[in-house]
């Protein structure tokens, strides 16, 4: 799968996805680009899913227009500490043949 980081997240949390092509907004090049544009790029350069802390994301785009898989991280903070115990459910969705579309919350139920 292709992903991408939003700026919004710890960079480190990179090191989780390993096995999958994953690039940072800012190994892109897409440093301040707003929502509806990143997404449009994310879906012409054939990305799979977009990870974001941006917890508005979801109620400012219209995902009918971007065909897009859009992981939201939902935590406290937005610590490499916090963010990773969230790795193992968004794993659950990347092994699937079909990403669905649109925003998807991840959250820590234990917390």
């Amino acid at each position: 799968m292709k992903l991408l980081l939003d700026e919004n997240l710890p960079k480190k949390l990179k090191l989780d996805y390993f096995e999958h092509e994953i690039y940072t907004v800012r190994e892109k090049g897409w440093n301040g680009i707003k929502n509806g544009l990143l997404l449009q790029l994310l879906t012409e350069q054939g990305f799979d899913a977009l990870l974001t802390f941006d917890k508005n994301l979801q109620y400012q785009q219209n995902f009918r227009k971007y065909t897009i898989t859009v992981f939201v991280m939902s935590a406290p903070i937005n610590s490499y500490s916090v963010l990773t115990k969230l790795t193992p459910k968004i794993k659950e969705y990347l092994n699937c043949s079909i990403l669905p579309i649109g925003p998807i919350i991840i959250e820590d139920t234990l917390a």
